[in-house]
């Protein structure tokens, strides 16, 4: 996948949301609106207004989600790494338009993760007592202490 390509397709569902008016008590930095402006142009100039991906991204902003559906996000993902594949024109102005979002909310005191990232804007605390575990994500299993009659491999139990 091309870089930025999933941090778009979040701002794309942003802008649906905010264009669409399901958000319309929210104000929005005045730098941050113009990126995400500049970014959806950009995108729907290169696959078409009408690209049933797109459409499907705006149909879920007008039905009131607060993030598009897994699917949805894959498919406009897949969509727009597929365009930047063919056209690198397209590919490097899209992580220009990405960049410049993410630098805005930045300035605007939002937080910006990559990928499968996390991002916290502001204080976090994560406190683990007792012999417990706290995170904000944990991949994997997860083993603290030894049990106190730990079950033997092939031992029946009982």
């Amino acid at each position: 996948m091309f870089p930025g390509v999933e941090i778009a397709v979040g701002y794309l569902f942003a802008w649906a949301v905010r264009k669409l008016g399901t958000a319309a008590d929210r104000q929005v930095d005045q730098a941050l609106d113009t990126g995400i402006d500049r970014l959806h142009t950009l995108v729907s100039d290169r696959l078409g207004a009408d690209d049933p991906a797109l459409q499907q991204a705006a149909e879920e902003a007008r039905d009131g989600q607060d993030e598009l559906a897994v699917d949805t996000r894959q498919w406009l993902a897949l969509t727009i790494n597929n365009a930047a594949k063919k056209d690198e024109e397209f590919a490097k102005a899209l992580m220009v338009a990405v960049e410049a979002v993410q630098a805005a909310a930045r300035a605007a005191g939002g937080a910006s993760a990559g990928g499968d990232g996390i991002a916290i804007g502001g204080d976090a605390e994560i406190h683990a007592a007792g012999g417990s575990v706290a995170a904000v994500r944990i991949d994997g299993p997860v083993t603290v202490g030894i049990p106190a009659n730990p079950q033997q491999p092939g031992a029946e139990k009982g």
